[in-house]
């Protein structure tokens, strides 16, 4: 029972690590919204996380077992990040330093109400996982409270 609430308390903590990685990304997006120059040339392009499910590392036992039951334990981490290839906006400034000759300057293709949509949609999910790591820990030390 105490692996199963370690497990619990692992997955928790995978899921607050993929949020947290994904809020630092939307935070990048939000302060660079109006960056037409980068290293590489050319407009910020928006960032996005990928997520991926992982299967946890269990002993050969525990894993002969989950295998009778659906799904098995899986958690989370942020794959990879992903440039979005959405076109850029065309913003009419002919006095900016990077207009073209029509005076048409490229503007990173980041949406700020979208990005705070995302950013809100991590925190409930940082949240949530903070809840189930608390519910468990508190079942961890119920158990201990039992035993005495």
């Amino acid at each position: 029972m105490a692996n199963d609430l370690l497990n619990s308390m692992h997955i928790s903590a995978a899921g607050m690590s993929a949020q947290r990685t994904r809020m630092d990304i939307v935070a990048e997006n939000i302060a660079n919204a109006e960056s037409t120059r980068t290293s590489e040339g050319g407009p910020y392009r928006r960032r996005q996380v990928v997520f991926q499910a992982v299967a946890e590392q269990q002993p050969f036992s525990q894993v002969f077992n989950s295998s009778f039951q659906a799904g098995g334990q899986q958690s989370v981490k942020a794959a990879y990040i992903a440039e979005d290839k959405t076109p850029f906006r065309e913003v009419f400034d002919p006095s900016h330093p990077d207009a073209d000759a029509r005076g048409l300057v490229k503007m990173p293709n980041v949406n700020a109400v979208e990005e705070m949509v995302d950013m809100n949609s991590a925190a409930r999910s940082f949240e949530a996982n903070v809840t189930t790591m608390e519910a468990a820990k508190r079942m961890f030390l119920k158990s201990l409270e039992l035993l005495r």
